[in-house]
């Protein structure tokens, strides 16, 4: 027997049973809870005009932009390929960047959560 062929076979035979028991094995029992839908903490059912802080997305995009840095961060030694100074200078630059950016953000009062 070919054994691309076998191996076909065993996996779709596996694949077979794992769907059958993962169909037939589960204890399904729904109740409010489980089938109220999940909004981040918040009452789904509750009126959608509540006030929301701001600062719960600025700390997100924050999250978001540090993320970012280590993105960039990470191939600039594969990125540059001309020297070691020229990726150094690239990282610097960068990372200036980002700082000047946060020092502005905490000068403004944008990371003080009670005012």
């Amino acid at each position: 027997m070919n054994s691309i062929l076998l191996m076909m076979l065993i996996t779709v035979t596996l694949s077979t049973i794992l769907i059958m028991v993962g169909f037939w094995l589960p204890i399904n029992s729904p109740d409010a809870e489980k089938l109220s839908p999940y909004e981040c903490g918040f009452d789904p059912l509750g009126s959608a005009r509540l006030p929301f802080s701001i600062r719960f997305f600025l700390v997100a995009i924050l999250f978001l932009l540090f993320d970012l840095e280590i993105a960039l961060l990470l191939p600039t030694p594969w990125a540059a390929q001309t020297t070691p100074t020229n990726m150094f200078l690239w990282s610097t630059t960068i990372l200036i960047l980002l700082t000047a950016g946060l020092v502005y953000e905490w000068m403004q009062g944008g990371l003080e959560w009670a005012e």
